[in-house]
């Protein structure tokens, strides 16, 4: 095979369609967005527009509140916890903090207020960790293991410091 005998696969690129170039074309004269108008022009921006009348959006109850305020956390389950541990993700000597769990993958990207550890799974070794919430439940399995939870207070937003 030489460099000029190379090409896409069979359909690979589609043929835009080429407007406005005659009758026989069938997309000629008003390219196929009919007369005149607000939406045969460029620039149309008429999302959520019902003609005048109220849109749905409007006409629909607002049902209860929402905190613009409230803190997001993200949920640790001990038994994925686990898993890195033994997967070599993390280290049973080092203290597990929110920190360890971003380098492991367990917590995604996305700011968060803290970790809350969740009690789903089994934890097979004593580990220490530093979260800014835990269940009940969560705690026992940690302590049952020979570790220990120490819950921190949850990090303030750069707003409030303001």
């Amino acid at each position: 095979m030489n460099l000029n005998e190379l090409c896409d696969n069979a359909g690979a690129r589609y043929r835009k369609k080429r407007l406005g170039r005659g009758i026989g074309s069938g997309k000629g004269k008003t390219s196929g967005k009919g007369h005149k108008g607000q939406k045969a022009r460029s620039g149309v921006s008429i999302n959520g527009f019902e003609g005048g009348q109220l849109p749905i959006y409007r006409r629909m109850p607002k049902r209860g509140f929402v905190n613009i305020f409230r803190k997001e956390y993200a949920a640790v389950n001990i038994g994925a916890v686990n898993r890195a541990l033994e997967a070599g993700k993390l280290s049973a000597s080092a203290p597990v903090n929110e920190e360890a769990l971003r380098k492991a993958g367990l917590v995604g990207s996305r700011k968060v207020a803290g970790i809350r550890l969740l009690a789903k799974g089994e934890l097979s070794q004593g580990v220490t960790f530093e979260v800014s919430g835990a269940s009940a439940a969560a705690v026992a399995a940690v302590e049952k293991a020979g570790g220990s939870v120490k819950v921190l207070a949850a990090k303030k937003d750069a707003q409030a410091e303001a």
